[in-house]
């Protein structure tokens, strides 16, 4: 039986404060990366992060490690936040409703389609506030660790 290697935390978080760019350079990736980590594309968070930071010029590394902001145990607790988010902003609950109905199949793929929706917007919302949020942070840091 292998035997399951433990992440040094200590070492990811010196590898992230050794990154090499402007603090706006590595603010950005990160943003990108927390962004991209909010929304509910379970296995493609990552890839995204990469993507949009290789697009928008940001660090891909920070950018990657950012994504870390959903992983198995902040998902139920984020994608639920997003979705009521979403849901205030539309208006509604379509799970509530949901459970208490018998649905034929097209009453439950339209609400499968609200809940998407709702979903992908919370997403979107929280993933801005956040991306805002940490990118800030991060940029103060690195520009705090620049001036020593």
């Amino acid at each position: 039986m292998r035997s399951i290697k433990r992440i040094n935390y200590k070492k990811i978080l010196s590898l992230c404060l050794q990154q090499n760019g402007s603090p706006f350079f590595n603010a950005k990736g990160v943003a990108i990366g927390v962004f991209s980590g909010c929304f509910p594309f379970f296995g493609f968070q990552t890839l995204l992060g990469v993507f949009f930071a290789k697009l928008a010029r940001g660090n891909i590394f920070l950018a990657a490690v950012g994504t870390w902001i959903s992983n198995p145990f902040t998902y139920i607790p984020l994608y639920y936040f997003n979705y009521k988010v979403g849901s205030v902003l539309l208006g509604g609950s379509t799970i509530d409703n949901a459970v208490n109905q018998n649905l034929d199949i097209n009453e439950l793929w339209a609400k499968g389609r609200i809940f998407s929706i709702k979903l992908i917007l919370g997403s979107s919302i929280v993933g801005l506030l956040l991306a805002i949020i940490s990118g800030f942070f991060i940029f103060l840091i690195f520009k705090i660790k620049k001036k020593k």
